[in-house]
């Protein structure tokens, strides 16, 4: 019989001796330079909980007002105004949820909203919006490495993932990128993504009614992708309004300020304000502000692997911090002969060194290298291992970043499997 079950567990820093338990979160990311370029001391980005009874009574009269030209609009076909298979005029609250975001986009003017919101339905009628999750666009190459839903953050936003490295191949630009027609294909399929995304959220009150963004700059080439994304945002812009409720820049490279300069001009105070920069090497410590290192991808400092997403829900992790000139030893403890150990640790940028050994309870038995101490480069992705034990002990994870100054976050989790003979 297999059952799984958690050991005490213990985490211990030391720099000469065993000191005081780690910060349990990191403290908060210091802007530099780059964060400065793009609007630092812009306000952070408020999302509006859509519940109607708190708007101010001018929102209030511009939702009635909106709903009257809309119908207006519409007299003929009411069927028509329809956005994710949401009657805009059926009076429910999800349809208040949808006319609020073009509201809050126009800064409640209603001509405007009215204005934005045609367009939207027209567009999305010409582009088949409505039915792109059924079609089969050809990019299986692309799927989970360009543009891609993953995970959730800890306010339960789903995140897509954004990176366009891989195009600095000429080879997979062109093959992409390559003519007018492979262009618009691709605007296609990256609508499906985000349509993938917008599925899930609630549309209510109080709910999940927008996604996180995260965008790695790494590599990008900013010349040969000036056109795809410029229509991207525009696309974007123009027709999700408020689908966004925090933009995570990471990777960010010094020219970012060039390409900001060229974005700028299409991007509105409200949109400035969520924005979130991270330069080259920092991105795992932005990252578990907003999400659970369980549900952040193993390449940028989390747990996550896609075949784990094969298994359910992914399981919860520990976070906790190193400081420079500290390591940290994680036990655990109560592990019983014959029972197996597995675990998952990752440290940001890693560039410190890691082992794991088991200590047997026994006198006289001596301490088995599970793992040898080694070099982790900032570049390598989160361990998974395991061992099974011959007799009772603990298993001890060590990370050492007493060579470095600099602190780093971390994650961990385990599961501990009895024998079956027992």
């Amino acid at each position: 019989m297999m059952d799984t079950s958690s050991s005490p567990m213990s985490l211990q820093t030391q720099k000469a001796t065993f000191q005081d338990l780690p910060e349990a979160s990191p403290k908060p990311y210091k802007k530099g330079f780059v964060a400065t370029l793009m609007g630092a001391s812009t306000p952070s980005f408020k999302e509006d909980n859509y519940f109607v009874s708190l708007l101010r009574s001018s929102e209030k009269k511009a939702l009635q007002e909106l709903k009257d030209k809309l119908k207006a609009s519409f007299d003929d076909s009411p069927s028509d105004a329809s956005m994710w298979g949401i009657p805009l005029l059926g009076g429910d609250d999800r349809a208040d949820v949808i006319l609020l975001k073009f509201l809050r986009a126009r800064d409640f003017r209603v001509g405007d909203a009215l204005h934005m919101l045609l367009k939207c339905l027209a567009w999305r009628k010409e582009f088949g919006a409505e039915t792109i999750l059924e079609e089969e666009l050809g990019f299986k190459e692309l799927e989970g490495v360009i543009a891609y839903m993953q995970g959730h953050d800890k306010e339960g936003h789903p995140v897509c993932y954004n990176a366009y490295g891989v195009f600095k191949d000429k080879e997979m630009y062109e093959r992409v990128f390559g003519d007018e027609e492979k262009l618009k294909k691709f605007l296609r399929w990256r609508v499906q993504v985000l349509e993938r995304g917008i599925k899930v959220l609630h549309f209510k009150p109080g709910g999940v009614n927008s996604l996180i963004q995260v965008t790695d700059l790494k590599d990008m080439p900013k010349r040969e992708l000036r056109v795809a994304s410029n229509q991207i945002l525009s696309l974007f812009q123009d027709n999700y309004p408020e689908m966004v409720a925090r933009k995570i820049f990471i990777n960010v490279p010094w020219y970012f300020s060039m390409l900001y300069s060229m974005f700028s001009p299409f991007l509105t105070q409200r949109t400035k304000s969520k924005f979130v920069i991270s330069k080259e090497g920092n991105a795992a410590e932005t990252l578990y502000k907003f999400i659970r290192p369980e549900d952040i991808p193993v390449q940028y400092g989390g747990l996550n692997r896609p075949s784990d997403l094969q298994n359910g829900p992914p399981k919860p992790a520990s976070e906790f911090t190193i400081k420079g000139g500290e390591k940290v030893n994680i036990q655990i403890e109560g592990i019983e002969a014959g029972a197996t150990i597995t675990w998952d640790i990752v440290v940001g940028g890693w560039d410190l060194e890691y082992s794991a050994e088991f200590v047997p309870n026994s006198e006289g038995s001596y301490t088995i290298a599970v793992e040898k101490p080694r070099k982790m480069g900032a570049s390598e992705e989160a361990i998974h291992n395991s061992f099974t034990s011959k007799e009772s002990g603990k298993m001890i994870l060590s990370v050492d970043n007493t060579v470095s100054r600099r602190k780093k976050v971390a994650a961990y989790r385990y599961v501990v499997r009895k024998s079956s003979s027992t």
